[in-house]
C-alpha cells in the first residue's frame, strides 16, 4: 500500500498555486456580483417578499465562493510563508471580502426596512428556509450598529488598517522569526515556528527545556512589533464598539458564538471547582518528574521515557478505528481525506506554526493544515481537525446561511473528535505504561483548556480594560500574561511564559475576537455529549448529526436543549462534564502512588 500523502493537493481547487489563472477569473465574476447585489439594494424601490427571497439566495452564492477564496489563500500563506505572490493573492481576497460585507451592510438595512409584518409573512412562507435563523439574526443584529454606510467605510478602511495589523503579524513577523536549537544529538538546527513548537513537549526535558529558551527568547526579541500590532488591533477594536456604544469587550464575542454571559460564567465557576484536581495532578507529575514544579515546557511532556513516534500512516489507521467504533461514516470520511491529500502534514520549514482546518464549500471538501513530526500531541490534533471536517462534511447540503456555525460549537465538534481517539486509547490499553501515558495525555488537554485557555481569557480580558487608557508597552504586556498564568493554573506552575501573548496568533485575529473561550466551551460541552453517546451506544451517532446540522440555525442554550435536554446557564451541566476531568485525574494518582 502506497504511503498517504503528507502535502495537501489544492490544484483541485485551483490548479497553479498563487498564480492560478482560473482562481483570479473566479475571483473578478465574485466581485461583479456583489457589485451587482450592492446595485439591487439601493435601487430597489422598495422591499418585497421577492426580493428579500432574491436577495437571500444572491448573498449567499456569494457568500460561498468568498469561504472558498478566502480559505484557498489561507492554505497558500500557512504552507510557504516566503510565497509574496500568496500573501498578495490573499490581500486581494480580502479586498473583496471588504466589498462583500458593504454588500452584507446594506442587505441588513434592507432586512430592517421590512415591515415587521412583512418580515413575519417572510419567515413563514417557507421561502427563507433553513436561512431563516441566520438573515433573522443580521436583522436584529444590525439594529445594534453604526448607520449601513458608516459600517461600510469601516470594513473598507479595515483592510488596510485592522486586518493590516494582524497580516503583518501573521505573514510577516512569524516568517522573520528565527528558532536556533540543538535536537536530540545536540547538534543545532534552524527551525520553523511550527517545528519548534513540537519540540516544547519533547520527552527529553534537556531537549524542551532549550527549546523553550530559544522559543521564549526569540519572542522576546520580536516583541516590540508583536506589541505594536496588538495595541492597534485592540484600538480599533475599541474604538469601533464605543462608535457602536458597546461598553463590554465580551459583547461580540458572546454574540458571534450565539450565547449569553450567564452561560460564560456557569462555565468558568465550574471550571474553578474543578482545578483543585488538576493541580494535584500536576504536583504528581512534578514529582515523577524530579521537579518541585511543573514549568511551562513541562506540563504536555509525556509521563516515563520519550514516547515512541507514531508514523503518520499509523496515526491514519488508528483514527480511523477509534471514529469506525463510534461512527462508520465518520471514519469513512477521515480515510478519504487522508488518502485524497486533504491534510498538509509535512514536518518542513516554511510553514506557519499551529494547525487549522478549512472548509472548501464550494467544491464541498476541507483542508487541514499541521507540522506532524509523530507526537502524541500530533495524533491528537489530527483527530481534533478532522472533527472540525467532519462538521463541515455532514453540513454541506445546507443552505450556506445554514452553515454559519459559531466557533464553540465548531470546537465542540473537534475536541468530540479528540475524545473519541484519546478515551478508547486509554481503555484499550492492557499495558500499565500504555495506559498511564495516555490517561497524562488526555489531562493534558484538560489542563490546556481549563488552565492554559483560562489564562488566555484572563489576559485578554484584563488587556483590553489597560488598551483603553493608552498603549501598552511590550515589558508590560508580558508581566501581564504572566500574572494570569499563575492565576489561572492556581500556582500550580513553576517557570511560566511570559512572551506566550506575542507567540500565540489567536490573539491578533482580526476577524474572531477573544479566540479563547469558546475552545473551554466546546470541550466541556463535546464531554456532554461524549457521555451521552457512551450511554446510548452507536444509536447516538445519528442525534449527533442532527445536532452538528442545528449548529448554525439556533443559539447553544436552544441546541443543548433540543438534543440534550440541559440548561447551559446553570452550573449543574458544567459541573457534569467538569467531573470527567476530575475522575481522570484521581486515576492517574491511583496508578502512580
Amino acid at each position: 500500500m502506497a504511503a498517504l500523502p503528507m502535502r495537501w493537493e489544492l490544484d483541485s481547487i485551483y490548479e497553479g498555486g498563487s498564480g492560478s489563472e482560473a482562481f483570479a477569473r473566479e475571483l473578478e465574476q465574485v466581485e461583479k456580483d456583489i457589485k451587482a447585489l450592492i446595485l439591487s439594494l439601493k435601487e430597489a424601490p422598495d422591499v418585497t417578499a421577492e426580493r428579500l427571497t432574491e436577495w437571500t439566495a444572491s448573498a449567499q452564492s456569494v457568500l460561498t465562493r468568498m469561504r472558498e477564496a478566502g480559505s484557498f489563500t489561507a492554505c497558500l500563506t500557512a504552507a510557504n510563508t516566503a510565497d509574496r505572490q500568496a500573501v498578495a493573492v490573499d490581500d486581494r481576497v480580502k479586498n473583496v471580502l471588504a466589498d462583500f460585507h458593504g454588500a452584507m451592510t446594506a442587505y441588513d438595512r434592507a432586512l430592517g426596512l421590512a415591515s415587521d409584518e412583512l418580515w413575519r409573512e417572510w419567515l413563514a412562507g417557507g421561502t427563507a428556509g433553513a436561512a431563516a435563523f441566520y438573515a433573522n439574526e443580521r436583522r436584529e443584529a444590525a439594529k445594534e450598529k453604526l448607520p449601513p454606510e458608516q459600517e461600510a467605510l469601516a470594513a473598507e478602511l479595515a483592510v488596510n488598517g485592522y486586518h493590516g495589523w494582524g497580516d503583518l503579524y501573521n505573514n510577516t513577523i512569524v516568517g522573520r522569526a528565527r528558532f536556533e536549537a540543538a535536537d536530540e544529538t545536540g547538534e543545532k538546527k534552524v527551525y520553523s515556528a511550527g517545528q519548534l513548537h513540537n519540540l516544547l513537549s519533547h520527552g527529553d526535558r534537556g531537549v524542551r527545556t532549550e527549546a523553550f529558551r530559544v522559543w521564549e527568547e526569540e519572542w522576546g526579541r520580536q516583541a516590540e512589533l508583536c506589541a505594536d500590532a496588538l495595541n492597534r488591533i485592540a484600538g480599533f477594536r475599541l474604538k469601533l464598539y464605543e462608535r457602536r456604544g458597546w461598553h463590554s469587550v465580551l459583547k461580540e464575542p458572546l454574540q458571534m458564538n450565539r450565547m449569553s454571559e450567564d452561560t460564560l460564567q456557569a462555565m468558568w465557576s465550574a471550571i474553578g471547582e474543578g482545578k483543585p484536581a488538576l493541580v494535584r495532578y500536576m504536583e504528581r507529575k512534578a514529582k515523577l518528574f524530579g521537579l518541585e514544579r511543573l514549568d511551562w515546557h513541562d506540563v504536555a511532556a509525556p509521563v516515563g521515557s520519550a514516547s515512541p513516534k507514531m508514523p503518520y500512516d499509523d496515526a491514519a489507521e488508528l483514527i480511523a478505528d477509534r471514529f469506525r467504533a463510534f461512527s462508520p461514516d465518520m471514519a469513512d470520511f477521515a480515510l478519504r481525506a487522508f488518502s485524497e491529500g486533504w491534510i498538509e502534514a509535512e514536518d518542513r520549514a516554511g510553514k506557519r506554526p499551529g494547525g487549522f482546518c478549512t472548509s472548501l464549500p464550494v467544491s464541498g471538501q476541507t483542508r487541514i493544515f499541521m507540522t506532524y513530526s509523530g507526537t502524541p500531541d500530533n495524533v491528537s490534533t489530527l483527530a481534533h481537525e478532522l472533527g472540525h471536517a467532519y462538521h463541515q462534511h455532514v453540513m454541506n447540503d445546507l443552505p450556506p446561511f445554514a452553515q454559519e456555525y459559531a466557533m464553540n460549537v465548531a470546537e465542540t465538534a473537534s475536541t468530540f473528535a479528540e475524545l473519541i481517539v484519546a478515551d478508547s486509547a486509554v481503555e484499550a490499553a492492557q499495558d500499565r505504561n500504555e495506559k498511564l501515558a495516555l490517561l497524562d495525555d488526555k489531562l493534558q488537554s484538560s489542563v490546556a483548556f481549563f488552565m492554559n485557555i483560562h489564562a488566555r481569557f484572563l489576559f485578554e480580558t484584563r488587556f483590553y480594560e489597560r488598551r483603553r487608557s493608552g498603549l501598552v508597552a511590550a515589558d508590560e504586556l508580558s508581566a501581564m500574561m504572566e500574572e494570569a498564568q499563575r492565576e489561572a493554573y492556581a500556582e500550580a506552575l513553576g517557570l511560566a511564559h511570559p512572551n506566550f501573548w506575542a507567540s500565540k496568533l489567536h490573539f491578533f485575529l482580526t476577524d474572531v475576537p477573544f479566540y479563547n473561550f469558546p475552545y473551554t466551551f466546546g470541550y466541556l460541552f463535546s464531554a456532554g455529549i461524549y457521555a451521552r453517546a457512551k450511554a446510548e451506544g452507536p444509536a447516538f451517532a445519528s442525534r449527533y448529526v442532527a445536532l452538528l446540522r442545528d449548529t448554525g440555525s439556533m443559539n447553544v442554550e436552544e441546541l443543548a436543549r433540543k438534543h440534550l435536554g440541559v440548561r447551559l446557564d446553570d452550573t449543574a451541566f458544567w459541573r457534569e462534564a467538569v467531573a470527567g476531568t476530575e475522575a481522570d485525574a484521581a486515576q492517574f494518582l491511583a496508578m502512580t502512588e
